[in-house]
């Protein structure tokens, strides 16, 4: 029987935990902050920066938002963020990804201070999960791990693919199964006997951004399989994976909508949670 890993639970769980820590945090006169900044009129973008202003008002973060024009120069959106890292009531400081073309986007996210970088895209931060030993990582692979977790699935000495290699989910994704002692492949557009890889996974996370491109004979009988894709076809949101065809194959699955989806901001209050604590001695 295939068990669907239900994100929207998880994610309340999560964010039920958060709650607590900033009510905790309340207590002795501390409050959580996070700066979402978001530079032009990307549609996704607003959504996203929208849900997130959500989620902080629901378990007491406080969340302050700089819509800035398309129009920014880089000269006052470095000036922006010099201002949020002084700022001794924002823990945590988000630059909503993808940046207008003029503006360096590894420039921007190097400039916000590692102790304030709760997407975990900052060099320092990237590195320290490289070696084992973070505060934060980025939200999604963070998300996946926590779903894992909740779900009792078990890493160690599994074999574990990834299909996709970005900065954001594919290589953090690969380095975190590896911490819990996963075997790891990593694979990506150049990879040769793609199908006959992903068919030697236990747990097969598909970060590649292709609608339905995880078929049946890609995947194990029993496998574990997480989709990671967000993309809309004839205006519904679908996953890298053929869903339907796939699902009977696994012993679990995350669905798209209400898979990964929801975790994501879940572990951005949570990563925003962990900064306030640090920044504040408490660990």
């Amino acid at each position: 029987m295939t068990k669907i890993i239900d994100g929207k639970a998880i994610s309340a769980a999560v964010k039920e935990r958060v709650k607590k820590g900033v009510g905790e945090l309340n207590q002795q006169g501390i409050t959580v902050g996070l700066a979402v900044i978001i530079v032009g009129e990307d549609p996704a973008s607003k959504v996203y920066v929208a849900n997130k202003k959500k989620a902080c008002e629901a378990l007491g973060i406080i969340s302050e938002e700089y819509a800035l024009p398309e129009s920014t120069t880089e000269a006052e959106l470095l000036s922006l963020i010099k201002e949020l890292n002084a700022k001794k009531s924002i823990n945590g400081i988000l630059c909503q990804l993808p940046l207008p073309r003029h503006l360096d986007e590894k420039l921007i996210i190097n400039s916000i201070l590692p102790e304030k970088d709760v997407d975990a895209f900052h060099p320092h931060n990237v590195g320290r999960i490289m070696i084992g030993d973070y505060d934060f990582v980025p939200c999604t692979p963070a998300g996946i791990m926590e779903m894992l977790k909740y779900e009792n699935i078990e890493v160690e000495g599994k074999t574990c693919v990834v299909i996709g290699r970005s900065n954001i989910v594919g290589k953090p994704m690969g380095m975190l199964l590896l911490h819990k002692n996963g075997t790891v492949t990593i694979c990506h557009s150049r990879t040769k006997n793609l199908k006959e890889v992903c068919r030697s996974a236990d747990i097969l996370v598909a970060a590649v951004g292709k609608a339905g491109f995880v078929t049946p004979d890609m995947v194990k009988e029993g496998a574990v399989v997480i989709d990671v894709g967000m993309n809309r076809e004839n205006g519904k949101l679908c996953g890298d994976v053929d869903y339907e065809a796939v699902k009977d194959k696994t012993s679990a699955i995350t669905p798209v909508p209400g898979g990964v989806g929801p975790m994501t901001i879940a572990m951005l209050m949570q990563n925003t949670l962990t900064a306030a604590k640090k920044q504040n001695g408490l660990i």
